[in-house]
């Protein structure tokens, strides 16, 4: 096996997931669910949670509060996944999702986190310093968690600049937004899904075309040195200064689309980190992302899984 990089993915508002089914989903009447799945969840806890079912290795530092939070470090070391909790005033949320049994249906319902304070995000920002390290790669997935700075996520990548750690962004929204406007310091790598491409466009994303002239703006713009944009079932877009390519995802049948972007960020930063091409990183992040909505619930794939989607997945250059 090849020797890794070290891996720091953040986690600044996450989440105990919960997923559960019933016989339909009807309003109106009291629905009986089945016994609850629980899992650690929020973006950069589901990457260093597929890192370590790849085979990798990952420290998943996250913000965690009153008791969920503590289930969610419970949740993890039941996992066997390296966690830096760092205790805020907020408790953490839950998220729960409920498949349909009659028809397939996945609805999935995410609650905001707990309003955090200065104090919360000094701690947190103090402690991300400590931990990361010369030439690594870290990750920061999912949302900003009320009452954080709007630039949080600014001083986190600017920290890891300091440091000459790589940055791997995965976000939405308002955080999302700033990234793409004012860029800073460039990240190493940035994934935007489709619906998120579209609205920074402010035009849908109906074509490779599209998501490659978005992406390569991008990339000109110095927000970052690659740019993967997701196209769902059709795999995902990569471009770079010197390379634009596209893998195409297998086909398999989708049970739950639960953490499948943060199955693809964490194969992809996992490939880098252990010194693979972006082409072949590309399709490991596609084969893990058509891997994960193959498993049920909140479960996230193996490496067996995995490898048999990147035995079918095709690269093709643009």
């Amino acid at each position: 096996m090849r020797p890794q990089a070290d891996i720091l993915t953040i986690t600044l508002n996450p989440a105990v997931d919960v997923a559960t089914h019933v016989p339909a989903v009807i309003a109106g009447p009291k629905l009986r669910c089945a016994a609850p799945q629980y899992d650690p969840g929020g973006g950069g806890v589901n990457v260093a949670r597929a890192v370590q079912k790849l085979g990798g290795a990952a420290q998943a530092l996250v913000a965690v509060g009153g008791p969920m939070g503590q289930r969610l470090v419970t949740l993890l070391a039941a996992e066997g996944v390296p966690a830096l909790p760092i205790v805020v005033s907020g408790e953490t949320r839950q998220s729960f999702a409920v498949t349909d049994d009659a028809t397939g249906a996945q609805y999935r319902f995410g609650v905001p986190g707990e309003h955090l304070t200065v104090k919360d995000a000094d701690r947190l920002l103090t402690e991300i310093a400590a931990h990361t390290t010369p030439n690594s790669y870290v990750v920061i997935s999912g949302s900003v968690a009320p009452g954080l700075p709007e630039d949080m996520q600014s001083r986190i990548i600017a920290i890891a600049a300091e440091k000459h750690a790589r940055v791997v962004v995965d976000t939405s929204g308002r955080a999302l937004d700033r990234l793409i406007k004012d860029p800073t310091t460039p990240l190493h790598l940035l994934r935007i899904d489709q619906q998120e491409a579209s609205e920074a466009a402010n035009h849908p994303m109906d074509t490779l075309n599209d998501s490659v002239a978005f992406a390569a703006d991008l990339v000109a713009r110095d927000v970052a040195e690659i740019i993967v944009t997701g196209r769902g079932a059709e795999g995902s877009v990569l471009v770079s200064r010197d390379q634009r390519l596209v893998c195409h995802a297998p086909q398999v049948a989708v049970r739950s689309k639960i953490g499948a972007g943060d199955a693809f960020v964490g194969a992809m930063t996992l490939a880098l980190a252990r010194g693979s091409t972006a082409d072949a990183a590309l399709k490991w992040g596609v084969a893990a992302a058509s891997a994960t909505v193959s498993t049920e619930a909140t479960a996230l794939c193996d490496l067996a899984q995995a490898q048999a989607c990147y035995d079918q997945c095709r690269i093709e250059a643009l």
